[in-house]
């Protein structure tokens, strides 16, 4: 194993499998793209919507354009299916744009994973809703109620 690494470790069990899936929920709603990113192998290799891209760098760009585009983004994981040292979630994000339109974004990730539980490829495809802010659902990160509560599908 190298120096670098994420627990749980694969091959993930439902328990594991389950943390990790909370854990890049945790991760991502903090919207920082360094402790993001240091979830990622270093030559993690990225498809997301219609980019593609590789790299711990890459990832830091990306994300940070993403967080000052989509303003008080707030995001829900759900574990869709795994195997071995691979997980499939879907995920639902709610942010508004600089305009003050609020956007709900329902998507499909497909996750693989090195020996030491960081991700080395991330697949990602997303659909974007106009929502009125009276519609939202999605306030911050979960509490600890809300944990591994599933998420309507519309």
């Amino acid at each position: 194993m190298t120096e670098e690494s994420r627990p749980p470790l694969p091959p993930y069990d439902l328990t594991t499998a389950l943390q990790k899936v909370q854990a890049a929920e945790d991760a991502w709603n903090t919207r920082d793209p360094e402790k993001v990113a240091m979830a990622y192998t270093p030559d993690s290799d990225w498809r997301n919507r219609g980019l593609h891209f590789v790299g711990r760098p890459a990832i830091i760009e990306f994300l940070t354009a993403k967080w000052k585009r989509e303003q008080d983004y707030a995001l829900r994981k759900g574990l869709w299916s795994f195997e071995g040292n691979r997980i499939a979630v879907r995920f639902q994000y709610e942010s508004h744009d600089e305009e003050g339109r609020w956007w709900r974004s329902y998507g499909n990730e497909l996750w693989e994973f090195a020996p030491n539980g960081l991700m080395r490829r991330r697949e990602a495809s997303i659909n974007d809703r106009a929502i009125d802010e009276s519609e939202r659902r999605i306030f911050g990160p979960r509490t600890e109620a809300d944990r591994g509560v599933d998420f309507p599908l519309w």
